[in-house]
């Protein structure tokens, strides 16, 4: 009885640790921007991915920078970002193989309807920060290391301003929507990408102020995280998730997203092109 006992209980044993590892291998970690995950669109592609591939996805939605900073300590397996020079210095040091242009979108330039620095009908975004800077209005900058953020510095340069350290300029350290939350309470003005703000719009108080100019173009990279460098990156899951992502069903399912509820795609699929 003690020898069925004790077989039976190495038997549980064994077979939990088989679950263990088997999930374990099945789980793949994509480190993002919070755009894709504050759009839906991630909610849209994600479970078709899994049943595809029997593959559980843990999404991480931080921002461009952190996403990246997670792919070189080893902690993902895949990033979906939209950070362009950030990304060709990850992948110049080898973090990252396999980058694939996905998709692209804009940045806008929002703020209350008001417009006290009267920024509205200008054409170029260094133009308009200046402006801003000019009449100490309100800017409400995400601070976080992300896309959108270091996308903001980059016209924050091209204007000559050095916003960072004013009285009227105030960074967040939190995601897109929370961000675009915090710009509509204080009616402030702040950079976003199309798709965050077209998702939260109805809850917002903010207007499109500034859009077109040809400096606030927002592309999307998935990047696998280099396995050579990390033993315990899934690069079987990355791979087959990259696949899926510039695939021509998919690059359909991103080109549509959005075109029914707002009368316009929130992202531009690029893979195919």
């Amino acid at each position: 009885m003690m020898k069925r006992r004790t077989a039976l209980l190495i038997l549980v044993w064994a077979v939990m640790i088989c679950v263990t590892g088997c999930a374990r291998k099945k789980e793949l970690i994509l480190a993002t921007t919070t755009s894709t995950q504050d759009s839906g669109l991630l909610d849209v592609l994600i479970p078709v991915f899994e049943k595809k591939n029997d593959v559980f996805v843990k999404t991480i939605a931080v921002g461009s920078g952190q996403a990246m900073a997670m792919g070189e300590r080893g902690e993902a397996d895949v990033l979906l970002v939209h950070s362009p020079e950030a990304e060709k210095t990850f992948m110049d040091k080898g973090f990252g193989i396999n980058r694939q242009r996905v998709m692209h979108n804009d940045f806008i330039l929002l703020g209350p309807a008001e417009d006290p620095a009267k920024v509205k009908g200008m054409k170029k975004a260094p133009d308009a920060l200046k402006r801003i800077a000019a009449g100490k209005a309100l800017f409400v900058s995400r601070g976080d290391r992300s896309g959108t953020h270091s996308r903001e510095l980059k016209i924050w340069k091209a204007a000559a301003v050095k916003a960072a350290g004013q009285s009227w300029y105030q960074e967040t350290g939190l995601g897109m929507g929370a961000t675009l939350n915090v710009a509509a309470e204080k009616k402030g003005y702040t950079i976003s990408d199309r798709a965050t703000y077209l998702a939260l719009k109805k809850n917002l108080s903010l207007v499109v102020l500034l859009e077109g100019d040809e400096s606030l173009l927002n592309i999307y990279h998935v990047i696998q995280v280099n396995p050579q460098k990390y033993s315990r990156v899934h690069a079987e899951a990355a791979a087959a998730f990259a696949a899926f992502l510039i695939s021509s069903e998919t690059q359909g399912v991103i080109g549509n997203f959005g075109k029914e509820k707002y009368g316009a795609p929130l992202f531009y699929a690029d893979a195919l092109k």
